[in-house]
């Protein structure tokens, strides 16, 4: 493809405006996922790389913050235009980057990315407190003020959407962020830097530092950050909420899921096998609030695997680069080992393996679509995230047995359903225990609507007029007019 970004990037870093390297740091290799090969090698950040980045953002936040919402907001929209105006190299950047076929990458990770911007952009100047009158002509008003540095850490499967998905509403709310991406994929987050920086951005507000663990944990402890945000696992999850409590910051957390997905008698055949399809294989099965548990009405359970089977037919998987592809790799070797191990797995303990199954024989990281049928409750692919193409098909008689046995799990980010009889929709969607619920449809995003979980899945919400509560701080200011009096 033409117009195209360099993989190997300019630098490791992009801090206080330009890129940085300090060689000092581990070497970062890039692997390509469709086809294992090395295709940039970065360097984690050392103590004085992340040491450079709290202080430009730490330094750069007063002044941003004392600009008006709309100056602010007018750089983020600026933003979104120049990202809108480079999707295409962005988009194949993310496909090299992650494996997600250029099909999807252009039309969900750098368009999402200018969503968010665009939207936490228009919002900016509209963030404003309120006056509340008090007795004997007394009265308080609020001042929504910014939180001060924030971090954000990324995961793998959507490096620019999430990386944009913090720094828009950080920015529009007057923070610095400093912004460590996924070591699997670190290449995306430096050009929405780049791009923030060209559209205006003072230096200093959004920096990017590459590292695993350590260099997230170096991050989070540090006492100049108010806020954390990280999008990912639920074991990093617990050691990133515990070391921001240490220092009582402020924390979103975005984890995993192992979400249901309820297809009653009545529902629209063809439509709920999309959901279906959408909520399973879309990013090869790498998405957090997928639907993996696919409670099927007894009714209509072997109509849906056939025509979901014949579906999964028709997959184009291939070069992800090519246009006509719609299925590609896993992002790494681990990655499709673990899945490999959780279908072997079902198979020991009785899944009923519909399609799929086995590792296509060519390079790269690439699995078969995977449906298990005849799934039980207290199956392992049942009970755990996968994050791979594989599906778990359960029967259900009843919605009131659906709904218990849905609901029966650690996790609640997201969950579906679908049926004809809206009354039913709306009820089962009161019942469940997720915060991100979806009618006749699945894993649909605009940034428009908050985005979160309960239980396990996580804290906070991002996106929509929510994100901005979780990045700004109200102050209360009460106004007396009249003289004051004491008892003594």
């Amino acid at each position: 493809m033409t117009d195209t970004y360099p993989t190997q990037p300019e630098a490791s870093h992009f801090v206080n405006g330009a890129y940085v390297e300090d060689t000092a740091g581990a070497p970062l290799d890039v692997i390509y996922p469709a086809t294992g090969e090395v295709i940039a090698t970065l360097h984690e950040a050392t103590p004085a790389i992340v040491e450079a980045a709290l202080s430009a953002a730490e330094v750069a936040q007063k002044a941003w913050a004392a600009l008006t919402g709309t100056e602010r907001g007018r750089i983020l929209r600026r933003a979104a235009d120049l990202m809108r105006e480079r999707n295409h190299p962005l988009s194949v950047l993310e496909t090299r980057d992650t494996g997600k076929p250029y099909q999807e990458t252009s039309v969900a990770d750098a368009t999402s990315g200018a969503d968010a911007l665009e939207y936490f952009g228009g919002l900016a100047g509209a963030l404003t407190g309120e006056h509340i009158p008090l007795a004997g002509g007394d009265w308080a008003y609020t001042r929504r003020e910014p939180l001060g540095v924030c971090v954000g850490i990324g995961a793998w499967n959507y490096p620019t959407q999430i990386a944009c998905w913090k720094a828009a509403p950080a920015l529009a709310c007057g923070n610095a962020m400093v912004f460590k991406p996924s070591e699997t994929t670190p290449l995306s987050a430096l050009k929405v830097a780049e791009i923030l920086h060209e559209a205006g951005l003072p230096p200093g507000l959004f920096n990017v530092v590459q590292g695993a663990g350590a260099v997230g944990a170096a991050l989070v402890g540090d006492p100049r950050v108010a806020k954390v945000s990280l999008t990912g696992s639920v074991p990093t999850g617990r050691k990133v909420y515990a070391a921001a409590a240490e220092g009582i910051k402020n924390v979103t957390m975005e984890l995993g899921g192992k979400s249901p997905l309820l297809i009653f008698d009545d529902a629209d055949l063809d439509s709920a096998v999309s959901g279906a399809i959408l909520g399973n294989f879309y990013s090869s099965g790498q998405v957090c609030s997928n639907g993996t548990r696919v409670f099927v009405q007894t009714g209509i359970k072997e109509p849906f695997l056939e025509c979901l089977t014949a579906r999964l037919e028709s997959a184009v998987i291939g070069d992800p680069l090519e246009p006509e592809t719609n299925f590609g790799p896993l992002v790494s070797a681990r990655q499709i080992e673990i899945v490999e191990g959780y279908i072997a797995k079902a198979i020991e303990e009785g899944a009923r393996l519909v399609t799929g199954g086995k590792r296509l024989n060519r390079n790269g990281f690439y699995l078969e679509p995977t449906v298990f049928a005849d799934v039980t409750d207290d199956m392992t692919i049942a009970r755990e995230e996968i994050f791979g193409p594989v599906m778990a098909v359960l029967d259900f008689e009843t919605e009131e047995e659906a709904m218990a046995r849905a609901n029966a799990t650690e996790f609640g980010l997201a969950a579906g359903v679908f049926t004809r009889d809206l009354t039913r929709a709306h009820r089962v969607v009161a019942g469940f225990e997720a915060g991100t619920c979806y009618i006749n449809s699945y894993n649909d995003a605009p940034v428009e609507m908050p985005f979160g979980g309960s239980k396990l899945s996580g804290v906070g919400r991002e996106n929509a007029k929510t994100a901005i509560e979780h990045y700004s701080q109200f102050k209360a200011v009460h106004v007396r007019m009249s003289p004051l009096e004491a008892p003594f």
